[in-house]
C-alpha cells in the first residue's frame, strides 16, 4: 500500500487551481454585489476580504400557528430591500453545548449563502447545499461557518436550518406530511437554491447536496424520495448512511437499537402519546398546535431518528431502497469517521464512569447481541483494547457505523458512482469535548466537520498537517461538486467503487484502506 505524503506546498498549488480555473477568468474577475435579487426581492448583504455572504434570508413562510406541522409554505416577497448580514433565528431546541443555544422561536426557516469575494461576470459555480447534524434535534445553518470552501474551492455554499424534534417529525393518523416536515424543509430549500443560484452566480444544473450525522441520513434518504428525481445532481453523506443500524446501548447504555428512521405507523403512535400525555385526549392536532413552542421543546428527543418512511415522501424504508437500486442515480461520496462511537462512549463515561466498565462489559455485549454476545467478546477481548470504554467503542462503531456504511456503499455502487472514504485523523480537534482519562476521542463521530468548516465561525485546527488535509478535503469535495469526480491534479488517487476499499483521509496520510477488514465486516456479517 502506498503511502502519500501531502506537503504544504502541494495544498497551496491544489487550491490556487481550483480558485483559478482559467487564467482568463482569473484575469475577468471582480468582486461580486452586495445587493442581488431573489425570487422574493432584494438582498443586501456584507463581504469580508475573501467571501461574500447573504443571511438569514427565509425560503419558506414562519411554520407558526395553523401552518405548525404543515410542509412549507412559500415564501411572503417583501418590498424594498432586505438586509441579510445577520443569521436568523435557530429552529426550537434545548441548549446542546457552546454555540448551540436554546431556542422556542418557530419562525427558522432561513438559509444563508457564501459565495467567493471576487468572481468572474456571468459565473455558474456549483451550489452546495448543507444540511447540519445534531440528531435531528439540535444545530442550525449558522453555526457552520463556510468561507474556506467558498474561496479555496470556488464554489456558493448554502447552509439552512431545518425544524427539529416534535416540529419536524411530528405525527398524527390523518395527519398529513406526518414524520417529514424537517425533510420537506430540507427540499424547500434545496428548490430554493436551484431557483436563486444564478443570483449568486451559481449553476442551478448543479447543486449538490451535502450533510453529516443527520444531515447525512437525511440526504440519504432525499436519494431515495420521488422529489430527488431531476433536483439533486450529485450528493456527499458523511457519518449518515441508510444502512446505519446501532445495536442496543450504542448511543447510550440502556437505550434500544436504533436506525435513523422509523415507519409512518410508529411516528404516528408515538405521536399519540406524545399528545395524551400532555393534556389532549381528543382532537390532539388542534389540541397539540396551540400548545406554545416552549411547552413542546421538552418532546424534541421523544423524535429524534423519527423521520418517517411509508409516506409520501419517502414511499420506502431507505434502507430497502438502497437494497433495491430505488434512489436517484446520482455521483456519491460517502463515508464516515474511524472512531465514531467514542463520541458516544465518551459522553456515557463522563455522565457516569460506572456504566462503561469491566465487569459491566459483558452485560452491555448480552444486551446488544444476545446469543451472539461471547463469539463477539472473543472477536473483541478486553485485553486487547486496554479499557471497556475503548473496546465498547470499537465494537459499536464497527457493528453500528462502519460496517453498515461500507454495505450501503456497495449498494450505492452497483447502480452509480461512489468514492468511499474514511477520515481518521486520530487527533482530531475534540468537538464533542471529551475528556476521559485515558481515553483518546480519535476520529469520533463530528471531528472531521472543523476540516470543511468553521465551527461556530472558529478555526479550529491547529496543526499545519491537519491544515493541509483541510486543503486536501475541500480540494476533493468542490472538484465533486464541479465534475462528479473528486480526483484532481496533485492529489493521491482516490479510487470509485468499493473494490479498493475506502480513502483513508489523514494528516500527511491519504491511502486506500480495507475498511471491511479494519472493521471487521466478515465477521459482523454473521451477527444479527
Amino acid at each position: 500500500m502506498r503511502l502519500h505524503r501531502i506537503a504544504a506546498a502541494a495544498a497551496a498549488v491544489v487550491v490556487l487551481a481550483l480558485s483559478t480555473a482559467t487564467g482568463a477568468a482569473a484575469a475577468a474577475a471582480e468582486d461580486a454585489p452586495l445587493t442581488v435579487r431573489v425570487d422574493t426581492g432584494l438582498l443586501h448583504g456584507d463581504a469580508n476580504a475573501t467571501t461574500r455572504h447573504f443571511l438569514g434570508v427565509p425560503y419558506a413562510k414562519p411554520p407558526v400557528g395553523a401552518l405548525r406541522w404543515v410542509a412549507p409554505q412559500p415564501a411572503t416577497p417583501w418590498s424594498g430591500v432586505r438586509e441579510a448580514t445577520k443569521a436568523g433565528s435557530h429552529c426550537p431546541q434545548t441548549a446542546a453545548g457552546p454555540g448551540q443555544p436554546a431556542s422556542a422561536d418557530e419562525d427558522c426557516l432561513f438559509v444563508n449563502v457564501t459565495t467567493p469575494r471576487r468572481m468572474a461576470p456571468g459565473a455558474k459555480l456549483p451550489v452546495m447545499v448543507w444540511w447540519h447534524g445534531g440528531g435531528y434535534t439540535s444545530g442550525a445553518g449558522d453555526g457552520y461557518t463556510a468561507d474556506r470552501l467558498a474561496d479555496q474551492g470556488n464554489v456558493i455554499v448554502v447552509t439552512l436550518n431545518y425544524r427539529l424534534g416534535v416540529f419536524g417529525y411530528y405525527g398524527l393518523p390523518g395527519l398529513r406530511g406526518s414524520g417529514t416536515f424537517g425533510l420537506q424543509d430540507q427540499i424547500a430549500g434545496l428548490k430554493w437554491a436551484k431557483r436563486n443560484a444564478t443570483a449568486f452566480g451559481g449553476n442551478p444544473d448543479n447543486l449538490i447536496i451535502f450533510g453529516e450525522s443527520a444531515g447525512g441520513m437525511s440526504v440519504c434518504a432525499m436519494l431515495t424520495s420521488p422529489q430527488a428525481r431531476g433536483l439533486v445532481d450529485k450528493a456527499i453523506m458523511s457519518s449518515g448512511s441508510c444502512r446505519l443500524n446501532w445495536p442496543a446501548g450504542a448511543l447510550f447504555p440502556g437505550a434500544p437499537a436504533d436506525r435513523p428512521y422509523t415507519s409512518l405507523q410508529q411516528d404516528q403512535a408515538d405521536g399519540l402519546d406524545a399528545a395524551h400525555g400532555n393534556g389532549c385526549q381528543s382532537d390532539e392536532l388542534t389540541c397539540m398546535r396551540g400548545k406554545p413552542a416552549a411547552d413542546l421543546v421538552a418532546l424534541n428527543q421523544s423524535f429524534s431518528d423519527h423521520l418517517a418512511y411509508g409516506t409520501p415522501v419517502l414511499p420506502l424504508d431507505p434502507a430497502k431502497a438502497l437494497q433495491y437500486g430505488q434512489f436517484a442515480h446520482v455521483p456519491v461520496i460517502s463515508g464516515g469517521n474511524r472512531d465514531e462511537e467514542r463520541a458516544f462512549v465518551g459522553g456515557a463515561v463522563m455522565a457516569d464512569p460506572t456504566l462503561i466498565t469491566d465487569q459491566t462489559y459483558p452485560a452491555l455485549l448480552k444486551a446488544a447481541f444476545g446469543a451472539d454476545a461471547d463469539r463477539v467478546a472473543a472477536q473483541y477481548p478486553l485485553a486487547r483494547y486496554g479499557s471497556a470504554p475503548l473496546a465498547w467503542a470499537t465494537v459499536t462503531t464497527d457493528a453500528g457505523w462502519a460496517c453498515p456504511t461500507v454495505t450501503a456503499d456497495q449498494e450505492l455502487a452497483r447502480h452509480t458512482t461512489v468514492y468511499p472514504y474514511e477520515f481518521a485523523d486520530p487527533n482530531a480537534p475534540n468537538v464533542n469535548g471529551i475528556n476521559v482519562p485515558g481515553f483518546s476521542p480519535g476520529a469520533a463521530h463530528a471531528s472531521d466537520l472543523p476540516y470543511l468548516f468553521d465551527l461556530g465561525g472558529l478555526d479550529l485546527l491547529k496543526t499545519q498537517p491537519q491544515q493541509d488535509l483541510a486543503a486536501s478535503m475541500i480540494a476533493y469535495w468542490t472538484t465533486f461538486a464541479r465534475t462528479g469526480n473528486p480526483n484532481h491534479a496533485g492529489a493521491p488517487k482516490w479510487p470509485a467503487g468499493t473494490a479498493h476499499g475506502r480513502l483513508q483521509l489523514a494528516p500527511d496520510q491519504i491511502q486506500p484502506v480495507d475498511a471491511a477488514a479494519e472493521h471487521q465486516c466478515g465477521f459482523w456479517s454473521t451477527i444479527r
